[in-house]
């Protein structure tokens, strides 16, 4: 009898880690939800996916930070797309680089709407079908500043932070389920998480990457494909990933590349 394909769900996927995590889990056979706010872009990944891998896709426009957006398509899903094996929580961003008495209002907001209730209003929808099921995987994108605070990273942090306490405690509150929850945190990642905290500013972007060797999304997306392909008496709780040339939020070898 054929072995039914496996089934995650990836949220953010039309850039950067996400979409890096498509690939990855559609090169090992599993069938995709996609999600993002980008609808050519998210178009484009599903078709490329399901010619080159020969899996199926099912692509959803939407912004995680719309509580009715994210209940309404996840919800609308057939029966058999709700059996979620694996959930990456990876929509998220950062706005702004600012001191704390200077920053942008709308900036925290938008921070505070995608990285915890964006996660919050994922995960408790998906969570619930693998109740049901007695199984799954949850994984949270946290980041080196879910571990430590730096200048100007203020509100940032404090969402990252948010991810670190919410990880630790929906492992606590899902384990009866049987259902696993990894939290992995990303030092430096050369993707579009500059552009974006720089409000486009592709310049002071690149600088960000300038004089050592970043991590790249594929680093991050192979790294949480391997933590939920452990046997599934094993559980990867909580991973730091750094480029080598990172020791911490503050300490850094550059120009030597």
């Amino acid at each position: 009898m054929p072995q039914i394909p496996k089934l995650a769900l990836i949220t953010g996927a039309t850039s950067g880690i996400g979409e890096a995590c498509a690939i990855t889990y559609a090169s090992n056979g599993f069938n995709l939800i996609i999600t993002g706010r980008r609808e050519e872009r998210l178009q484009s990944l599903k078709q490329k996916l399901e010619q080159q891998f020969g899996i199926s896709v099912s692509a959803l426009t939407f912004d995680v930070q719309d509580k009715n957006a994210v209940t309404q398509h996840l919800n609308a899903l057939p029966a058999e797309w709700k059996n979620v094996d694996v959930l990456i929580n990876n929509a998220g961003l950062s706005q702004g680089m600012d001191d704390f008495d200077e920053a942008k209002l709308s900036d925290w907001e938008t921070m505070i709407d995608t990285n915890i209730k964006g996660l919050l209003y994922v995960s408790k929808i998906i969570s619930g079908w693998m109740v049901d099921r007695k199984q799954g995987f949850i994984v949270n994108l946290g980041s080196i500043a879910g571990k430590e605070v730096y200048a100007k990273g203020n509100v940032y942090c404090a969402t990252k932070h948010a991810v670190d306490a919410l990880s630790k405690s929906m492992r606590i509150d899902l384990l009866k389920h049987n259902i696993r929850v990894s939290v992995i945190h990303p030092g430096a990642v050369e993707t579009e998480f500059s552009e974006v905290r720089f409000h486009g500013d592709k310049t002071r972007a690149k600088k960000v990457y300038e004089g050592y060797q970043p991590l790249t999304a594929s680093d991050i997306a192979e790294t949480i494909y391997f933590i939920t392909s452990r046997p599934a008496h094993v559980n990867i709780n909580d991973l730091l990933i750094m480029p080598t040339a990172q020791a911490s939020a503050f300490y850094w070898e550059k120009g030597k590349n």
